[in-house]
């Protein structure tokens, strides 16, 4: 059985008629003879859609229960079971009620299509998963319904159903989209002009892209090669020479005459790697190609201009930019024409546009260094000509040594040279052996003439035999050294990598290993600021402070650059130092998401906490205004009616009333001043004594019990601060501990507490014995608009202990809460004993 076909009817926002197209091209198939079936509409009580569902058959939905509602879903069963030519399955994007076959309601429409039955859906753009956080940001809503890209790609036809956000307004107004309470907020919200506009757009470009998807495949299942024009795209060949930034932007003024064409930038590295310092200008390259809104790419092959024209090919590119090569005019009559004059040839029906530039015609010098570092170089050279010389007068006293027994012990001086200085030596060692051979041995001896042809080959035969193995040796030298580098390498970048898992490495401190590494004097992370720099971080003396007062800098990302000074880096070294900087750029990166999370969770924070306040309000700080006006009602309506018991009883609910909202607003100002940090503490000598008199006059007499040692010594706090703290304790105990025995106690002081460093202390305790706190309640105890069980019983908006916590702490005290003998909750207020005045350094 055949596969059933799948279209998609596309909208940028709900209204624009989605299920509207997508009934209307059911009546069309129907009136063509095409068995058309509803399996569900959501008409969303619009009277123009659900008036277009009559005279189609509707397949009846099935009701899941869910906690005891009734929630209509598509029978897919039923519709199996119909087996028509066509359904009709609204909101693709839809998840099924708990209990139903499927989770999403794409997946039944998948089990349709599986089944032959082709499908007419609708989604909008607001449900694709990648889109799902750009609408959110544009609109303020997010979508809780997603639905894969891929499973809306798939589909065999997308239909965008699409009118002008002024007229979506329109329909709106006018009633035929949402119901009349909700036009308001919806045009004020979702609605609004620039949202919509904004979605349409990102309707329409992805939708391009699927376009862009479809001919794609067309061209490739049609097996077509050659270019179809159907969009402007501009492909860039960048060898890593300085000469790609000129192209580029030759490039992006070719696409600036268009609109919607595609730049990009493509780099074909081949198996002998880049040249000195290619890595840099491609990295610079890579970050302009980003800053024009084009795209990098790189691929691999050992044809450049193949695998370019290849790759032009696969994306379907109208033109090519290649840069005049810089082959001189030898080389270009030797063959080597480049790569420009091989895509120009090959490129068929693609334009290609050959850019002249600075370094056109003028071949990269390439400077022959040592291998073996340039001590053994040397050595190899003078033992080129002394080796063969010694080996000469070593054979001299025995004559009667054939030709072939002398190449032979020749060729091992040869061999010593070639382990020594490596190729170059080598070669001029066979070389002048080969002299010697000639002129001392080979008859006649004493010149450089052969009578012999057969000691004319010998020599020849020695002479290609020590040059070729004094290739070998020197390919195996080269090899040598690659694979000690490649080691190198990859020891400092695991290195790298490890040390970035292992710590969270700072800026600074990852320029000192930088300097450690690349044997640098300094180095700074400079960030451009107004036309001129600033220095984001720095290691060693001296760092530079701008880019022209360094040795050597390289961009790392926009308005940031890696400066240093010290000695030049060779292109191994710089392709290491690349490496080095994309990890500084993801340590930054890092950082400012770091900075960015923790904004997130402060946000967060002070977002409950706002909701906190708000419950507050809404509760605790209505009651007491809901009874200081009834009260005020009743002295006003009833005044000639009422005894004076019953108006001194009504003053008294409004004082007390008026006395919570007072501590209550009192609360939300001091929790303000800490969490502002605009605390103002004023040290000074305080007893404990009239702290507890003062604060126990503002409760009923007998409510709590002193018991205070005599002679206490002075303690260093505000008195006021203490005073509140204080306060907010003992209301705390008499709210949760009613009843019981509340005792406040105070020790003579001597002892020595954790948080206050080495000074002594005095120790104030509120002991109650209620029903205590939890101990894994006991931290939450301390935070904002936290209450006991968060019942909310009593009135309060649970900061008490918060302010009276951070009253303490601004103080330098530590308050503490710990569970009472026999039961209830002990507070403990730990205070330093007074010192004296501070001095002005504040010891």
């Amino acid at each position: 059985m055949d596969r059933g076909s799948l279209r998609i009817f596309l909208g940028a926002a709900p209204g624009v008629g989605k299920t509207y197209a997508m009934l209307e091209e059911a009546h069309r198939l129907a009136a063509a003879g095409t068995d058309v079936v509803v399996g569900v509409v959501m008409d969303h009580g619009r009277a123009q859609t659900a008036a277009l569902t009559e005279g189609l058959e509707l397949v009846p939905l099935r009701l899941v229960e869910y906690r005891g509602t009734s929630l209509p879903e598509m029978d897919v069963d039923a519709v199996l079971a119909r087996s028509p030519h066509t359904v009709l399955v609204d909101e693709y994007a839809h998840t099924n009620a708990p209990g139903s076959r499927h989770a999403k309601r794409w997946e039944d429409v998948d089990e349709l299509l599986a089944a032959g039955i082709n499908v007419l859906t609708t989604v909008n753009v607001q449900h694709l998963a990648s889109l799902n956080d750009v609408v959110e940001s544009i609109t303020g809503t997010r979508q809780q319904e997603v639905i894969p890209d891929a499973i809306v790609r798939a589909a065999d036809q997308i239909e965008l159903v699409d009118i002008p956000p002024e007229l979506l307004r329109q329909r709106l107004g006018s009633g035929l989209v949402y119901a009349p309470d909700k036009i308001d907020a919806a045009l004020a919200n979702y609605f609004r002009l620039g949202n919509l506009s904004a979605l349409r757009e990102i309707a329409l470009i992805w939708l391009a892209d699927r376009v862009e998807e479809g001919l794609a495949a067309y061209r490739e299942r049609h097996h077509i090669e050659e270019t179809w024009p159907a969009r402007e795209r501009v492909v860039v060949a960048l060898t890593g020479g300085p000469e790609g930034e000129a192209l580029i932007r030759r490039a992006a003024r070719i696409l600036s005459r268009v609109s919607g064409g595609d730049l990009l930038a493509v780099h074909v590295r081949t198996p002998d790697g880049l040249a000195e310092g290619s890595e840099q200008h491609l990295a610079a390259q890579r970050a302009l190609v980003g800053d024009l809104g084009g795209s990098y790419q790189q691929l691999a092959g050992d044809d450049i201009a193949a695998s370019l024209l290849d790759f032009a090919r696969s994306v379907n590119a109208t033109q090519i930019v290649v840069g005049v090569s810089r082959h001189t005019r030898l080389q270009q009559l030797l063959g080597r024409g480049g790569v420009g004059t091989a895509v120009v040839r090959d490129s068929g029906e693609i334009d290609v546009h050959m850019v002249t530039h600075a370094l056109a015609g003028r071949a990269p010098r390439r400077r022959l260094t040592p291998l073996l570092g340039r001590p053994r170089t040397v050595a190899g050279y003078v033992l080129a000509f002394a080796v063969p010389i010694a080996m000469t007068a070593a054979l001299a006293p025995f004559p009667e040594i054939n030709l072939t027994t002398q190449a032979l012990a020749h060729l091992c001086a040869v061999v010593l040279v070639a382990f020594i200085g490596g190729l170059w030596p080598a070669v001029v060692a066979a070389v002048f052996d080969s002299l010697l051979l000639n002129y001392f041995v080979t008859p006649p001896v004493g010149n450089l003439t052969i009578a012999d042809p057969q000691n004319f080959f010998a020599l020849a035969v020695f002479l290609a035999v020590a040059v070729a193995f004094s290739l070998v040796v020197g390919v195996s030298s080269r090899r040598s050294r690659d694979a000690a580098v490649a080691r190198a390498e990859a020891g400092t970048l695991s290195e790298l990598a490890r040390g970035s898992l292992a710590r969270d490495q700072g800026p600074a401190e990852f320029l000192e290993q930088l300097l450690h590494e690349f044997q640098l004097a300094s180095a700074s992370l400079l960030a451009a600021d107004d036309g001129g720099w600033t220095v984001r971080a720095e290691a060693g003396p001296g760092a530079p402070t701008d880019p022209d007062g360094a040795d050597g800098a390289d961009r790392i990302g926009p308005g940031l650059t890696l400066a240093w000074r010290g000695r030049p880096l060779s292109g191994g070294e710089r392709r290491l130092l690349a490496a080095f900087e994309a990890h500084l750029a993801a340590l930054l990166e890092r950082q400012e998401l770091a900075t960015s999370l923790r904004e997130t969770v402060r946000l967060g924070e002070a977002n409950r906490i706002r909701t906190s306040i708000l419950r507050a309000v809404s509760h605790d700080l209505r009651t007491p205004l809901a009874g200081i006006r009834l009260a005020v009602t009743a002295l006003e309506r009833q005044s000639g009616s009422m005894s004076a018991e019953e108006r001194t009883e009504m003053l008294a609910a409004i004082d007390s009333y008026a006395g919570r909202l007072d501590s209550l607003v009192a609360n939300l100002l001091d929790m303000s001043r800490i969490d502002s940090a605009a605390l103002s503490v004023l040290h000074e000598p305080v007893a404990w004594r009239e702290v507890v008199a003062e604060v126990l006059a503002e409760f009923p007499a007998g409510a709590v019990r002193v018991d205070l040692a005599p002679n206490l010594p002075a303690i260093d706090a505000d008195r006021g601060l203490l005073e509140r703290a204080l306060a907010n304790i003992v209301q705390n105990a008499l709210k949760y501990a009613p009843g019981s025995d509340i005792v406040v106690l105070a020790t003579a002081g001597g002892l020595l507490a954790p948080g206050i460093g080495d000074r002594p202390v005095s120790e104030l305790r509120v002991v109650d014995h209620g029903t205590g706190v939890p101990p894994e309640r006991v931290v939450a105890m301390f935070q904002p608009f936290q209450r006991l069980g968060d019942e909310g019983k009593g009135p309060g908006i649970g900061l008490g202990l918060a302010v009276a916590k951070g009253f303490v702490e601004a103080m330098g005290g530590v308050l503490a809460a710990e569970p009472t003998p026999g039961g209830g909750l002990t507070m403990v207020i730990r205070m330093p004993l007074y010192a004296g005045p501070l001095d002005e350094e504040g010891d």
